[in-house]
């Protein structure tokens, strides 16, 4: 196996960060259109909201004695929108202790 390492391109890490060279905001069209931290916060919430939804939906068909929905699936679609309810309850705590801790710091 051989493993190559590339050079570190820093205007490149840079315009990545949304960012010139020199540390300034990039302007008008060079700005990056991926949406950055709230993007992905929105995009992970509604993934979990729609697991729930499905899980919602799968234990709706078993209690009305639909034959093309299992038990099986409807408890791995359960567990599966739990974890995510887990993992997004654990993420907003994370945020509030961190948003805590800056705002103990003394300036």
């Amino acid at each position: 196996m051989d493993l190559k390492l590339k050079p570190f391109d820093f205007a490149q890490a840079a315009a990545r960060a949304g960012l010139q060279p020199d540390g300034q905001p990039l302007r008008g069209a060079q700005a990056p259109q991926g949406g950055g931290f709230a993007l992905a916060m929105k995009q992970a919430l509604e993934s979990v909201s729609a697991s729930q939804n499905e899980a919602r939906h799968l234990q709706q068909e078993v209690q009305l004695d639909n034959p093309a929905v299992s038990i099986e699936q409807t408890m791995v679609a359960m567990q599966k929108a739990q974890i995510g309810f887990q993992a997004t309850l654990t993420v907003r705590n994370r945020l509030v202790q961190a948003y805590s801790d800056i705002m103990n710091m003394p300036v």
